[in-house]
């Protein structure tokens, strides 16, 4: 049931974006009379499957791709699965040695499907990053001294926002590793950026639709001809027989939307964004021992990630919540206790330090009365929690 409670300030769009009301209503035909499996041949099915392979048109265009190279998943960490594990096992199998290279910084998709590999004899070497979260790239070219299978570097990254140079990247991979597979995790880059030009060095990029304005459940893995992939999905044959599974025609269909609108207001969006994120950071910055992280010059537009120093990021997490605004951690939950980001550890950022990270983020639906409910509720709310750890210290 809808709630009717008020609506907060929200400023979590890295995690998830509210539907376009363009995706939405290009949808909505496919969840009620255009209800057709597209694998069938009478007219319903047809019609079904019409609608899925012109949604594969432009998500192609979209993405710098030929239609035939889209494979439609079910997000963001099931074409990271299916890139990593799937083409480091085809390469290896091709006669490239079982290692596998990813990044510092990588989201948990990938991280954690490379070393998925371990047990079937791949190495996973990890490239670090500076203190501005830049990959090294003589780290990289280090790593790559040796032949390897697939090297994986993320375009932007989910917490702080860092735009690496996968342009370089892709160079050094190919003059020291020129047999090697190249992916990029795209997932938070195509709100910010023409990913089909900023992705186009890559063998293999993944897109998530609910990250600009799409559904959940949808995403899009492109491999570029010539590059061999195994499912990890079989059964149907579906997806040229690379993702098996009735495919979710609304799903794709609002994907292709959400990229074309995203596309088409991206300039327009970006610097709107841009100038709310700033006056964020502007009037946040007057708060003594708010220290941002990284080079914020190198970040996309939505991104403001900062140390509050002296608050637990979860308490003002949670505070923020009851204040009415949203926002994020660059951290996990594991076991009930909230464990700093491994990508702030990569980027020299002590475990104490990192407890006190927060992520502010914006994208599309971002207004002026959200920056201007954040700013009057974190100031008095940052000195109220600071003055309590004081004085639960001064009791101790």
């Amino acid at each position: 049931m809808p709630s009717s409670a008020p609506v907060p300030a929200y400023l979590d769009h890295a995690a998830t974006t509210p539907v376009r009301p363009e995706v939405r209503a290009a949808m909505e035909p496919f969840l009620t009379e255009s209800f057709g499996n597209p694998s069938g041949i009478h007219s319903v099915a047809r019609r079904a499957k019409t609608a899925l392979e012109e949604a594969r048109e432009e998500i192609a265009a979209a993405l710098g791709c030929r239609p035939g190279e889209v494979v439609v998943t079910g997000g963001g960490s099931e074409a990271d699965n299916l890139a990593v594990i799937g083409a480091a096992r085809m390469a290896a199998r091709g006669g490239l040695p079982r290692r596998v290279v990813v990044s510092a910084v990588e989201h948990k998709a990938v991280s954690e499907a490379a070393h998925r590999l371990e047990p079937e004899g791949f190495s996973v070497r990890v490239v670090g990053v500076g203190a501005d979260g830049i990959l090294d790239l003589d780290d990289l070219a280090a790593a790559l001294a040796e032949p390897v299978a697939l090297v994986s570097v993320m375009l932007v990254n989910n917490e702080v926002g860092t735009i690496q140079p996968l342009e370089e990247i892709a160079g050094i991979v190919r003059s020291r590793a020129p047999g090697a597979r190249l992916h990029t995790d795209a997932v938070q880059a195509v709100q910010w950026l023409d990913v089909a030009a900023a992705a186009a060095p890559a063998d293999l990029v993944s897109v998530s639709g609910h990250k600009f304005g799409g559904p959940k459940g949808v995403g899009a893995l492109v491999v570029r001809a010539g590059t061999e992939v195994e499912p990890q999905l079989v059964g149907g044959g579906q997806e040229r027989g690379l993702r098996s599974g009735t495919v979710d025609v609304g799903a794709a269909v609002g994907l292709a939307t959400a990229l074309a609108v995203t596309a088409a207001r991206r300039a327009e969006e970006v610097a709107l964004i841009a100038a709310l994120r700033d006056r964020f950071a502007t009037g946040l910055a007057a708060v003594p021992g708010v220290v941002p992280t990284g080079d914020r010059s190198r970040v996309v537009a939505g991104n403001h990630h900062v140390r509050i120093e002296g608050v637990p990021a979860e308490l003002l997490l949670l505070a923020l919540d009851q204040d009415g605004v949203c926002a994020a951690a660059g951290s996990s939950c594991a076991s009930g206790a909230l464990e700093p980001s491994p990508v702030l550890a990569a980027m020299g950022m002590s475990r104490d330090a990192a407890r006190e990270a927060v992520r502010f983020s914006f994208g599309y639906a971002s207004t002026d009365a959200d920056v201007d409910r954040a700013l009057a509720v974190l100031p008095p709310l940052i000195a109220r929690l600071r003055g309590g750890e004081a004085r639960t210290a001064a009791g101790a």
